[in-house]
């Protein structure tokens, strides 16, 4: 690494490979980061190529810097805007109790009640 990047940075790059998990990026001519595919943009990325190209200029926070192995994972979700919450426009789900058919004679007898009918079917 020529430059020593902090975690929290906003720095721009360039995207030079696509793999299924995400998308590398050029931070300077010697050091690049991984951006996972959680963290290319808000809801769910099926398929990085569908957000990214090769060549692409691209800002990104960086989310960790691993001194050790020299591995940077950066973010662009992170500098996006979250949606708001979806609005729920369905009808509001009805309690169990409004499905039971009080006038159904089966459903609402007791267990002592069906326990002697049962009984009387089993001898037969």
């Amino acid at each position: 690494m020529t430059k020593a990047y902090q975690t929290g940075d906003t720095v721009s790059g360039k995207v030079t490979g696509i793999q299924p998990y995400g998308a590398f990026v050029a931070l300077d001519e010697q050091t690049q980061g991984l951006v996972h595919i959680s963290e290319i943009t808000h809801g769910y990325v099926k398929e990085v190529s569908e957000y990214l190209s090769v060549g692409q200029e691209v800002d990104v926070k960086v989310l960790e810097v691993d001194e050790k192995s020299k591995k940077i994972s950066l973010s662009i979700r992170a500098l996006q805007e979250q949606p708001p919450a979806a609005q729920r426009t369905e009808k509001p789900k009805q309690s169990l109790q409004s499905h039971v058919n009080e006038n159904d004679s089966e459903g609402f007898n007791s267990l002592k009640d069906k326990m002697q009918e049962w009984i009387k079917r089993s001898g037969q």
